[in-house]
């Protein structure tokens, strides 16, 4: 689906190598994440789009012919276990198929974990700098 061979240097350039359907739904995901973690920072990664929060991976996306996905996803947390089943697509992966309505509320949920999840593994490695 992509148009362009080269690897984007950056989210802008990666969402403009896709039609514009699929740019919409990329736009929207962008925001999405950016609103729910207002300190997350955009990068590319493995060539596709990354999203950080002091300096920590929250998550990834990417889009393919029929899906968006999203990576890591809290497959195994039970608090994501049910609104995730219908998206699992693998280990850590949500696949958000394009003729179906992206659930950009789980998005934002998804991202407010691992930025939850990135701080509590912050302060643990603090800790254990501090007792050193």
């Amino acid at each position: 689906m992509k148009t362009s061979q080269t690897a984007a240097r950056d989210i802008d350039e990666y969402i403009a190598g896709f039609p514009n359907d699929v740019q919409k739904i990329l736009q929207t995901i962008r925001l999405t994440i950016r609103k729910a973690v207002p300190d997350a920072e955009e990068t590319i990664s493995y060539r596709i789009p990354a999203f950080t929060s002091k300096g920590r991976y929250l998550v990834y996306m990417a889009a393919f012919k029929s899906h968006i996905g999203l990576y890591p996803a809290p497959l195994g947390n039970p608090a994501f276990k049910q609104s995730l089943a219908r998206y699992r697509s693998g280990k850590g992966t949500a696949r958000f198929m394009l003729d179906e309505p992206v659930p950009y509320g789980l998005i934002a949920r998804i991202a407010k974990f691992r930025a939850r999840e990135n701080q509590e593994r912050a302060k643990a490695a603090e800790k254990k700098r501090q007792k050193r």
